[in-house]
Protein backbone atom coordinates (compact mmCIF):
# COMPACT_ATOMS: atom_id res chain seq x y z
CA UNK A 1 0.00 0.00 0.00
CA UNK A 2 1.22 3.46 -0.96
CA UNK A 3 2.16 5.97 1.88
CA UNK A 4 -0.22 8.55 0.31
CA UNK A 5 -3.58 9.10 1.08
CA UNK A 6 -6.50 8.73 -1.97
CA UNK A 7 -6.93 12.35 -2.67
CA UNK A 8 -2.96 12.63 -3.47
CA UNK A 9 -3.01 9.87 -5.68
CA UNK A 10 -6.53 11.01 -7.05
CA UNK A 11 -5.03 14.88 -7.53
CA UNK A 12 -1.57 12.79 -9.30
CA UNK A 13 -4.13 11.34 -11.27
CA UNK A 14 -5.57 14.19 -12.88
CA UNK A 15 -2.24 15.54 -13.56
CA UNK A 16 -0.81 12.57 -14.97
CA UNK A 17 -0.50 12.58 -19.24
CA UNK A 18 -2.06 10.28 -21.17
CA UNK A 19 1.48 8.88 -22.33
CA UNK A 20 2.76 8.57 -19.20
CA UNK A 21 -0.77 7.37 -17.47
CA UNK A 22 0.88 3.13 -17.55
CA UNK A 23 3.51 3.64 -15.41
CA UNK A 24 0.87 5.22 -12.92
CA UNK A 25 -0.95 2.24 -13.26
CA UNK A 26 1.45 -0.02 -12.41
CA UNK A 27 2.33 2.03 -9.54
CA UNK A 28 -0.81 1.68 -7.80
CA UNK A 29 -2.11 -0.87 -9.18
CA UNK A 30 -0.96 -3.57 -6.25
CA UNK A 31 -2.74 -0.79 -3.66
CA UNK A 32 -5.21 -2.75 -2.13
CA UNK A 33 -7.58 0.21 -0.97
CA UNK A 34 -11.09 0.35 -2.62
CA UNK A 35 -10.36 4.37 -3.55
CA UNK A 36 -7.27 3.75 -5.54
CA UNK A 37 -8.69 0.41 -7.46
CA UNK A 38 -11.26 2.83 -8.56
CA UNK A 39 -9.01 5.12 -10.00
CA UNK A 40 -6.89 2.77 -11.58
CA UNK A 41 -9.93 1.46 -13.28
CA UNK A 42 -10.68 5.15 -14.54
CA UNK A 43 -7.43 5.31 -15.62
CA UNK A 44 -7.52 2.18 -17.35
CA UNK A 45 -11.23 2.90 -18.77
CA UNK A 46 -8.71 5.98 -20.02
CA UNK A 47 -6.01 3.84 -21.54
CA UNK A 48 -8.16 1.90 -23.59
CA UNK A 49 -10.66 4.93 -25.05
CA UNK A 50 -7.19 6.56 -26.60
CA UNK A 51 -6.31 3.12 -28.34
CA UNK A 52 -10.00 2.98 -29.88
CA UNK A 53 -9.16 6.74 -31.02
CA UNK A 54 -5.58 6.17 -32.32
CA UNK A 55 -7.14 3.35 -34.41
CA UNK A 56 -9.52 5.51 -35.63
CA UNK A 57 -6.94 8.57 -36.28
CA UNK A 58 -5.06 6.00 -38.16
CA UNK A 59 -8.01 4.86 -40.27
CA UNK A 60 -7.64 8.46 -41.59
CA UNK A 61 -4.23 8.48 -42.60
CA UNK A 62 -5.39 5.57 -45.47
CA UNK A 63 -4.87 7.82 -48.01
CA UNK A 64 -1.88 9.65 -46.70
CA UNK A 65 -0.04 6.29 -46.98
CA UNK A 66 -1.16 5.40 -49.69
CA UNK A 67 0.46 8.81 -51.61
CA UNK A 68 3.43 8.33 -49.35
CA UNK A 69 5.84 8.57 -52.06
CA UNK A 70 4.64 12.00 -52.48
CA UNK A 71 7.00 14.41 -49.73
CA UNK A 72 4.17 17.46 -48.91
CA UNK A 73 0.67 16.00 -49.47
CA UNK A 74 -2.05 19.45 -48.79
CA UNK A 75 -5.54 18.68 -47.42
CA UNK A 76 -8.50 20.98 -48.97
CA UNK A 77 -11.55 21.94 -47.86
CA UNK A 78 -13.61 24.94 -47.76
CA UNK A 79 -16.94 26.00 -45.54
CA UNK A 80 -19.72 28.59 -46.26
CA UNK A 81 -21.03 27.24 -49.08
CA UNK A 82 -24.44 27.36 -47.83
CA UNK A 83 -25.12 31.07 -45.34
CA UNK A 84 -27.13 33.53 -46.46
CA UNK A 85 -24.23 36.18 -44.87
CA UNK A 86 -20.53 36.02 -44.93
CA UNK A 87 -17.40 34.88 -46.81
CA UNK A 88 -16.57 31.37 -48.11
CA UNK A 89 -13.43 30.44 -46.64
CA UNK A 90 -10.91 27.15 -47.93
CA UNK A 91 -8.29 25.73 -45.55
CA UNK A 92 -5.22 24.29 -46.85
CA UNK A 93 -2.79 22.29 -44.40
CA UNK A 94 0.40 20.35 -45.13
CA UNK A 95 0.80 18.01 -42.35
CA UNK A 96 4.13 15.90 -41.35
CA UNK A 97 4.11 12.76 -42.40
CA UNK A 98 2.55 10.25 -40.18
CA UNK A 99 1.20 13.04 -37.83
CA UNK A 100 -1.38 12.09 -35.40
CA UNK A 101 -3.86 14.27 -33.53
CA UNK A 102 -6.55 13.04 -31.71
CA UNK A 103 -10.17 13.91 -32.07
CA UNK A 104 -9.91 14.90 -35.24
CA UNK A 105 -12.74 14.52 -37.33
CA UNK A 106 -15.15 16.70 -39.84
CA UNK A 107 -15.38 19.85 -38.59
CA UNK A 108 -19.14 19.82 -38.61
CA UNK A 109 -19.03 16.95 -36.41
CA UNK A 110 -16.90 18.63 -33.29
CA UNK A 111 -18.19 21.01 -30.78
CA UNK A 112 -16.81 24.07 -31.09
CA UNK A 113 -14.42 23.70 -27.71
CA UNK A 114 -12.70 20.75 -29.49
CA UNK A 115 -12.66 22.76 -32.62
CA UNK A 116 -10.61 25.81 -30.92
CA UNK A 117 -8.16 23.03 -29.47
CA UNK A 118 -7.82 21.64 -32.40
CA UNK A 119 -7.09 24.45 -34.50
CA UNK A 120 -3.97 25.69 -32.40
CA UNK A 121 -2.47 21.86 -32.27
CA UNK A 122 -2.74 21.93 -35.85
CA UNK A 123 -1.55 25.05 -36.71
CA UNK A 124 1.21 24.29 -34.31
CA UNK A 125 2.13 20.74 -35.69
CA UNK A 126 1.62 21.60 -39.83
CA UNK A 127 4.20 21.88 -42.06
CA UNK A 128 2.41 24.86 -43.65
CA UNK A 129 -1.14 25.97 -42.95
CA UNK A 130 -3.34 28.77 -44.93
CA UNK A 131 -6.63 30.09 -45.59
CA UNK A 132 -8.31 31.63 -48.92
CA UNK A 133 -11.31 33.99 -48.45
CA UNK A 134 -13.46 34.91 -50.96
CA UNK A 135 -15.96 37.75 -49.35
CA UNK A 136 -19.82 38.58 -50.12
CA UNK A 137 -19.33 41.32 -53.45
CA UNK A 138 -17.26 38.17 -55.23
CA UNK A 139 -20.00 35.70 -54.26
CA UNK A 140 -22.59 38.57 -55.59
CA UNK A 141 -20.88 39.16 -58.86
CA UNK A 142 -21.77 35.21 -60.33
CA UNK A 143 -24.95 32.94 -60.04
CA UNK A 144 -22.46 29.62 -59.21
CA UNK A 145 -21.05 29.44 -55.31
CA UNK A 146 -18.84 27.31 -56.72
CA UNK A 147 -16.75 29.31 -58.23
CA UNK A 148 -16.30 31.70 -55.18
CA UNK A 149 -15.81 28.51 -53.25
CA UNK A 150 -13.05 27.24 -55.86
CA UNK A 151 -11.27 30.59 -56.17
CA UNK A 152 -11.17 30.34 -52.25
CA UNK A 153 -9.51 26.91 -52.69
CA UNK A 154 -7.06 28.44 -55.44
CA UNK A 155 -6.08 31.22 -52.80
CA UNK A 156 -4.86 29.07 -50.16
CA UNK A 157 -2.88 26.87 -52.03
CA UNK A 158 -0.95 29.61 -53.08
CA UNK A 159 -0.36 31.34 -49.87
CA UNK A 160 1.07 28.02 -48.41
CA UNK A 161 4.62 28.77 -47.63
CA UNK A 162 5.83 25.13 -48.81
CA UNK A 163 4.22 23.58 -52.49
CA UNK A 164 2.52 20.60 -51.85
CA UNK A 165 3.12 17.70 -54.10
CA UNK A 166 -0.08 16.35 -54.00
CA UNK A 167 -3.93 18.06 -53.21
CA UNK A 168 -6.43 15.96 -51.48
CA UNK A 169 -9.61 17.95 -51.74
CA UNK A 170 -13.01 16.88 -50.02
CA UNK A 171 -15.35 16.03 -53.10
CA UNK A 172 -14.25 18.03 -55.84
CA UNK A 173 -11.54 19.23 -58.06
CA UNK A 174 -10.62 22.43 -58.45
CA UNK A 175 -10.40 24.04 -61.78
CA UNK A 176 -7.21 25.81 -63.32
CA UNK A 177 -4.86 23.91 -60.57
CA UNK A 178 -1.90 22.20 -61.81
CA UNK A 179 -0.96 20.22 -58.88
CA UNK A 180 -2.06 16.42 -58.65
CA UNK A 181 -5.86 16.52 -56.89
CA UNK A 182 -7.33 13.45 -55.42
CA UNK A 183 -10.86 14.31 -54.75
CA UNK A 184 -12.34 11.87 -51.95
CA UNK A 185 -16.01 11.99 -51.05
CA UNK A 186 -16.81 12.74 -47.64
CA UNK A 187 -13.07 13.25 -47.30
CA UNK A 188 -13.03 15.45 -44.46
CA UNK A 189 -13.86 12.01 -42.41
CA UNK A 190 -11.93 10.25 -44.49
CA UNK A 191 -8.33 12.14 -44.11
CA UNK A 192 -6.63 13.43 -41.58
CA UNK A 193 -5.20 16.32 -43.93
CA UNK A 194 -8.77 17.35 -45.21
CA UNK A 195 -10.27 17.33 -41.87
CA UNK A 196 -7.53 19.57 -40.63
CA UNK A 197 -8.11 21.72 -43.78
CA UNK A 198 -11.93 21.84 -42.31
CA UNK A 199 -11.19 22.55 -39.10
CA UNK A 200 -8.84 25.68 -39.75
CA UNK A 201 -11.46 26.69 -42.32
CA UNK A 202 -14.14 26.27 -39.84
CA UNK A 203 -12.74 28.29 -36.87
CA UNK A 204 -11.07 30.87 -39.40
CA UNK A 205 -14.83 31.38 -40.68
CA UNK A 206 -16.77 31.53 -37.52
CA UNK A 207 -14.30 34.22 -35.97
CA UNK A 208 -15.18 35.95 -39.00
CA UNK A 209 -18.52 35.68 -37.91
CA UNK A 210 -18.72 36.75 -34.42
CA UNK A 211 -16.77 39.93 -35.67
CA UNK A 212 -19.08 40.92 -37.89
CA UNK A 213 -22.10 40.09 -35.20
CA UNK A 214 -20.77 43.54 -33.33
CA UNK A 215 -20.73 45.55 -37.03
CA UNK A 216 -24.17 44.01 -37.44
CA UNK A 217 -26.01 43.38 -34.50
CA UNK A 218 -30.08 41.87 -34.60
CA UNK A 219 -29.16 39.25 -37.21
CA UNK A 220 -27.31 36.48 -34.42
CA UNK A 221 -24.06 36.47 -36.79
CA UNK A 222 -22.55 35.29 -33.90
CA UNK A 223 -24.47 31.86 -33.14
CA UNK A 224 -25.92 31.04 -36.98
CA UNK A 225 -22.63 32.27 -38.67
CA UNK A 226 -24.92 34.08 -41.40
CA UNK A 227 -26.79 30.86 -41.59
CA UNK A 228 -30.78 30.99 -42.28
CA UNK A 229 -32.15 30.20 -38.75
CA UNK A 230 -35.21 31.35 -38.02
CA UNK A 231 -33.98 34.21 -36.00
CA UNK A 232 -31.60 35.31 -39.17
CA UNK A 233 -34.54 35.32 -41.65
CA UNK A 234 -37.10 37.01 -39.14
CA UNK A 235 -34.67 39.63 -38.68
CA UNK A 236 -33.76 39.97 -42.26
CA UNK A 237 -37.25 40.73 -42.42
CA UNK A 238 -37.49 43.09 -40.49
CA UNK A 239 -34.33 45.12 -40.51
CA UNK A 240 -33.50 44.07 -44.07
CA UNK A 241 -29.91 43.28 -45.73
CA UNK A 242 -26.86 44.16 -44.52
CA UNK A 243 -23.43 44.42 -47.15
CA UNK A 244 -22.24 41.28 -45.70
CA UNK A 245 -25.83 39.30 -47.29
CA UNK A 246 -25.54 36.87 -50.28
CA UNK A 247 -27.89 38.80 -52.61
CA UNK A 248 -28.93 35.88 -54.67
CA UNK A 249 -29.18 33.53 -51.00
CA UNK A 250 -31.57 36.15 -49.86
CA UNK A 251 -34.25 37.08 -52.84
CA UNK A 252 -37.23 34.38 -51.48
CA UNK A 253 -37.35 36.79 -47.91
Amino acid sequence: MSDKSIKQIQDEYRETSENMLPAFIEEYIRDGRPGVSKIISQAQKKIMKLQNERARVLKMTEFEKKYSDYEYICGIDEVGRGPLAGPTVAGAVILPKDCIIYYINDSKKLSEKRREELYDEIMDKAIACSVGIVGVESINQTDNISLSVHEAMRQAIDKLDVKPDLLLVDAVKIPEVTIKQVPIIKGDAKSISIAAASIIAKVTRDRIMVELDSVYPGYGFKDNKGYGTKEHIDALKTLGKTPIHRDKFIRNF
